[in-house]
């Protein structure tokens, strides 16, 4: 079962509000890549019991709209995954970080229930004219430790928002939790205030962290749609939504 684990770890997806997972390898390759990697002769049968055990779901179609599927979008995965498994074995920090949905601050309605005696009266419409604040919370998860960090900011969801909670988390935990390591690896989706367009997310990463550190950094972006394999998403996001 642990060999299994090891194969999908680079190729796992996940739903960050039912925690549900899932892999986009079948159990035929699955099975071949235990036998070519691991010498394990093992039956895609037996490849699908092992996945249910460890809890990945099964997805059935849905019609959708596509947003646009690039030519090099499993190029780009296998980018990432060299760039996991070199830092990974250096001994080199990595995280992936994104922007979890804003919430309102204020008598607004929200999941989940307390022991009382009496149910608390919010407002019976969201409206963000009557919000107090709006606040935006950036994660930072560390895929080595299995941690991470939540900064909740009033500010809007910008680059400069994401690069001081990025430079936050390294002079708060990163730098103490590798105090030998200059290089740091940032997983991150396409779009949003750390996408791939923004410059001011590089400028600031260069200004505010690069420099001020005296550190490397790499920055790779999943593929357009696909934020579901931001390894946050389904390891970090999907705790905080229970």
């Amino acid at each position: 079962m642990e060999e299994t684990r090891k194969i999908l770890e680079f190729d796992t997806a996940g739903d960050p509000m039912t925690g549900r997972i899932w892999t986009r390898m079948t159990p035929e390759k699955i099975a071949h890549c235990l036998e070519e990697r691991m010498g394990l002769s093992v039956s895609a049968t037996t490849v699908h019991r092992i996945l249910t055990q460890l809890q990945y779901s099964l997805k059935g179609n849905k019609k959708s709209l596509s947003c646009g599927f690039h030519p090099d979008r499993d190029q780009q995965f296998h980018i990432i995954q060299h760039l996991r498994e070199q830092f990974m074995a250096a001994g080199d920090p990595i995280v992936s970080v994104d922007t979890k949905k804003k919430e309102l601050i204020g008598l607004f309605k929200n999941p989940g229930r307390t022991w009382s005696r009496k149910a608390k009266e919010v407002k019976d419409h969201d409206f963000r004219s009557e919000a107090e604040a709006i606040a935006s919370p950036y994660g930072i998860y560390d895929l080595t430790k299995n941690c991470g960090v939540l900064v909740v900011g009033k500010s809007a969801d910008t680059p400069e928002f994401a690069v001081n909670c990025i430079a936050m988390w390294w002079r708060r935990n990163g730098r103490f939790q590798y105090p030998s390591s200059n290089r740091l690896l940032i997983l991150a989706d396409s779009g949003g205030s750390n996408g791939a367009r923004p410059r001011t997310f590089k400028k600031f990463l260069q200004e505010r962290v690069a420099d001020r550190f005296g550190m490397e950094l790499t920055v790779s972006h999943y593929p357009t749609g696909a934020s579901k394999w931001n390894p946050i998403e389904h390891r970090m996001f999907s705790e905080i939504s229970k």
